[in-house]
């Protein structure tokens, strides 16, 4: 929705259209700069749902700071600094959020839904921005994108912390049903497995497995020698 508004308020300030880029380019580097480190810590303490939070908070400024400071083009281009920083930490961490939350089998399923429900923000999010900047005015678009923000913190602050867990992906050959099942079953007694899915017909073996540690020597050489058993 913001995106209706904020090429207008660069060229308002002096920014001819063509020359946008001088500040898109400039503000999307310095963000990945910021961007990583959240992402590792994230990532290595366990700490995403921090992260989450955190990003969309400062998204949330982000979003003050642009109803605030349209006609002034240094306020724009800070306040879109942070936004980038907000936008590009979400995009790299909610992929990973749905990862450990949704089961091996469906993840899949879930990243389609992610994927489509983006789609769907963007088109409603163009047509909200845009009703609201023609029939109320700018500082509204920003007001409207604050008060979203707000909401998602609401929900973001209230999650489950999602466990610690990487996906681990291994072919095994077509198996029958039932020593699918077995499988499984022997594969949930080691070291740091969460969670077990096998899919006999593929002949795939998906494993939630703690980030701190699993035994990984254990699962290799039983998965190694399953067809001698």
């Amino acid at each position: 929705a913001m995106f209706t508004v904020v090429p207008i308020a660069l060229s308002r300030d002096g920014l001819e259209a063509g020359q946008h880029w001088y500040v898109y380019l400039p503000v999307l580097l310095v963000s990945f700069l910021f961007m990583v480190p959240a992402i590792i810590y994230g990532e290595k303490q366990g700490r995403l749902k921090q992260v989450l939070v955190g990003a969309v908070s400062l998204m949330l400024v982000a979003q003050l700071a642009l109803a605030g400071s349209q006609e002034m083009f240094w306020g724009v281009v800070v306040a879109l600094l942070l936004y980038f920083v907000a936008f590009n930490t979400l995009e790299a961490s909610l992929p990973s959020l749905i990862s450990k939350i949704a089961p091996p089998e469906a993840k899949g399923t879930a990243m389609g839904v992610y994927n489509t429900a983006q789609a769907l923000g963007l088109f409603f999010g163009g047509a909200a921005g845009g009703w609201l900047a023609q029939h109320v005015g700018f500082s509204a678009v920003f007001v409207f994108c604050a008060g979203l923000m707000l909401l998602w913190i609401a929900a973001a602050a209230t999650m489950t912390p999602p466990p610690r867990v990487k996906t681990q992906m291994f072919h095994v050959g077509a198996l029958k049903a039932v020593d699918a099942e077995r499988l499984a079953t022997r594969l949930t007694v080691f070291a740091g497995i969460e969670a077990v899915t096998v899919l006999p017909d593929e002949g795939t073996v998906m494993l939630k497995v703690s980030q701190t540690g699993w035994d990984d020597e254990g699962v290799r050489h039983l998965l190694q020698h399953w067809g001698n058993e």
